[in-house]
């Protein structure tokens, strides 16, 4: 998801996307410990989505939102 949409959400709904990428991020590297991880980009996709949902919640807790 872009950072636009991201910013369009409501701080409950980033902090339920953040859990949800977060438990994501787990089974990734779960299937990687195991050497099933089929395409090893999806866990850099899921740790750059978390980074981009963690930058914004700051933005908005500096704005006041």
């Amino acid at each position: 998801m872009k950072a636009v949409e991201l910013r369009q959400k409501s701080v409950d709904e980033l902090k339920s996307e953040l859990t949800e990428n977060l438990k994501e991020q787990f089974k990734l590297r779960m299937q990687q410990a195991a050497g099933q991880l089929s395409r090893p980009s999806e866990m850099k996709r899921v740790r750059l989505e978390i980074a981009r949902i963690k930058t914004i919640l700051s933005e908005k807790k500096v704005a006041g939102k």
